[in-house]
């Protein structure tokens, strides 16, 4: 029952899918039909698809094992996806304003605009790209996950068949339709993921006893557990990590290319400003399955030794009703679809606009730059079964928290860029390669740990590396600012507008900022 009702719900999201075409009909002829949908989304449509890029299926899997394992540090993820949304509301309105004005379609489109610089808007650009291929491997071993616990799995190579099968069917859609596939198939994301959810939620809390015995159970298993005991709360020397990784992830979170893709696909920035406020909803249903790490300990389950992944999908099979567990199933793969779907599409966005016009065909019409993206998409769909055959897990795990260092040295161009061009071009250059040296080299020579520790004399600091790396590289281009103006070297012409930052509603007309 449970492999049947499974394969009718992928069934019906495939054919879904690949209707997408009739959905909101449009030659797709243009980059921005293909790759944002003609930027068509109302307030209810953004956020499903916003949500759908953002909340992911690895993340729905991981942070309950991570509970499961060692307590209240897998709530982190909990905290920073409620403390982005005060930054998202600063700065997304901004960015989808000067975009909509503009035409632009990445990040790296904003940067080449604003700073006059295709090295800088290449270097966002490269590190996007760079920073998704392992976000989308993580979504295919969500969909791992979920098979082996029904038991597809059977032999490595039936694994690798199954998933390369379901991958081309992803190909097939987003070549097909672009975002409009993964966009209507986020709604049916939404719907699956928060109603199974919630009545797993309830119903299995109440088969284990209730409340009170799920926590009585996880206070007494989690110390006890060898060799990495866990705990209920924060212990006092994982304080500076805990926050400083909640911080770190919230500023990247917006600055990856599948999130920035799901916000330029709004239709106005009232609905990108309205997602400021419903998007949090998700981190409510995220702190919920996070407590089905707590559910696993009450009842007893006892994964594989090292994958402890298969604990949530272990404790779903076990407690619910077949029928219910193949739905519930289903949502999951569902939503990696979505989520690898909406990335593939931002990664083919980035190199057709920021690699291919720009360094390799600048005359290539907009029909030819569709046909481009299109071909990509399907290579990075594809291409990123090799993160998952040729490295081992915790190999994709450790290069999407390179991934996580990586992006956010984008943040000064970006983020700062979008308030002030004060900095540099060519100091923003030399702060992002000392930020990505510096990140690369603190996860390398801490073993891939989100944490680094280093000493200030007497004094024992931890803290994620990339606001380390980030701290760095602002420090950089701040001081190389000053030192550049004063040798003469040109900043270059700014193409934007002060009022192009402001919705026409809002605006307080300003004079243009002259170059210098």
């Amino acid at each position: 029952m449970t492999r049947a009702v499974f394969a009718v719900v992928l069934a019906a999201g495939t054919a879904l899918g690949f209707s997408a075409h009739r959905w909101r009909a449009k030659d797709l002829g243009s980059l921005e039909q293909w790759g944002l949908a003609g930027r068509p989304f109302g307030t209810a449509l953004a956020w499903c698809v916003i949500s759908g890029s953002v909340y992911t299926t690895y993340t729905f899997i991981a942070v309950p094992a991570v509970l499961y394992t060692s307590g209240a540090l897998g709530f982190f993820a909990v905290p920073y996806t409620i403390i982005v949304y005060p930054m998202f509301l600063l700065v997304m309105p901004r960015l989808w304003t000067v975009a909509r004005r503009h035409g632009h379609i990445t990040t790296a489109d904003f940067v080449r605009d604003r700073y006059d610089s295709a090295g800088l808007a290449l270097a966002v650009a490269l590190t996007g790209m760079l920073a998704t291929m392992p976000y989308i491997a993580l979504q295919l071993l969500g969909i791992r996950v979920v098979l082996d616990s029904m038991g597809f799995g059977g032999s490595a190579l039936v694994g690798q068949l199954q998933l390369t099968a379901g991958l081309a069917v992803l190909a097939g859609m987003v070549y097909a339709n672009g975002l409009r596939a993964p966009a209507l198939l986020s709604i049916v994301k939404a719907v699956l993921i928060f109603g199974t959810t919630t009545v797993a939620a309830i119903w299995m809390t109440a088969k284990l006893g209730g409340a009170a015995r799920v926590f009585d159970a996880a206070a007494r298993t989690l110390p006890a557990r060898a060799p990495s005991p866990g705990s209920m709360l924060l212990m006092p020397g994982s304080y500076s990590a805990y926050s400083t990784l909640a911080v770190g992830s919230a500023l990247a979170l917006f600055l990856y290319p599948h999130t920035i893709t799901g916000v330029l696909s709004a239709r106005s920035v009232h609905a990108v400003r309205r997602n400021a406020i419903y998007l949090p909803a998700w981190s409510f249903l995220l702190g919920v399955l996070a407590l089905f790490g707590f559910l696993a300990i009450a009842a007893g389950i006892e994964p594989p030794k090292g994958r402890g992944a298969l604990a949530i999908p272990m404790l779903v099979a076990r407690l619910l009703p077949q029928w219910f567990t193949g739905l519930f199933f289903g949502a999951i793969v569902v939503g990696a679809v979505v989520s690898a779907g909406i990335m593939a599409v931002a990664a083919s966005n980035i190199f057709c606009r920021n690699i291919y016009k720009e360094y390799l065909r600048p005359s290539a019409t907009a029909r030819q730059q569709v046909q481009t993206a299109r071909a990509v998409s399907v290579v990075v769909t594809m291409g990123s079964i090799l993160f998952v055959t040729g490295l081992k897990t915790q190999a994709a795990i450790n290069l999407q928290l390179l991934g996580g260092v990586w992006i956010l040295q984008t943040l000064p161009a970006v983020g700062v860029g979008l308030y002030t061009r004060w900095l540099h071009r060519w100091g923003l250059i030399v702060g992002w390669t000392v930020g990505m040296v510096a990140g690369t080299v603190m996860v390398a020579s801490s073993g891939f740990v989100a944490v680094y520790s280093f000493s200030v004399g007497t004094i024992q600091f931890a803290s994620y590396p990339a606001l380390l790396a980030l701290a760095l590289n602002l420090l950089v281009a701040a001081l190389l600012t000053p030192l550049l103006s004063r040798a003469g070297v040109p900043r270059g012409l700014d193409a934007t507008d002060d009022a192009d930052y402001t919705p026409r509603s809002d605006r307080v007309r300003v004079g243009r900022q002259s170059p210098s």
